[in-house]
């Protein structure tokens, strides 16, 4: 049976389509709730690299907890690594859901992004 990852989160009508959408295309799925389970620093700096994109590309600006922290996309001064640790630090950020298909990853945003890996 075919396996994908998916850093989701269950309350997220986006994440569940996606994941419906793997397990009716015969995806064994490993089922990651970043919210309780962080990726940590190393796993978010692969998930960028298997999207290719940086850390800001995935970063859910319009979450209070991105205004409340002060954050800005547009600091220069905010290097890889430390978006890294932020996202690490806060889940919320990340954008969902992320599935990881063997060397691949998409964002399943629309849900049909994920057909693009098999």
């Amino acid at each position: 049976m075919k396996h994908a990852i998916i850093y989701h989160n269950p309350r997220c009508s986006k994440s569940r389509q996606t994941r419906t959408l793997l397990e009716e295309n015969g995806f064994e799925i490993e089922e990651v709730r970043y919210l309780d389970t962080p990726p940590t620093v190393e796993m978010m700096d692969t998930l960028c690299d298997l999207l290719g994109v940086a850390p800001t590309e995935i970063v859910r600006t319009g979450e209070a907890e991105f205004k409340a922290l002060g954050l800005s996309l547009k600091d220069n001064a905010t290097n890889r690594q430390a978006w890294l640790e932020i996202l690490h630090q806060h889940p919320k950020l990340i954008q969902r859901p992320i599935v990881r298909i063997g060397d691949k990853a998409v964002i399943g945003r629309p849900p049909e992004n994920v057909l693009s890996l098999f």
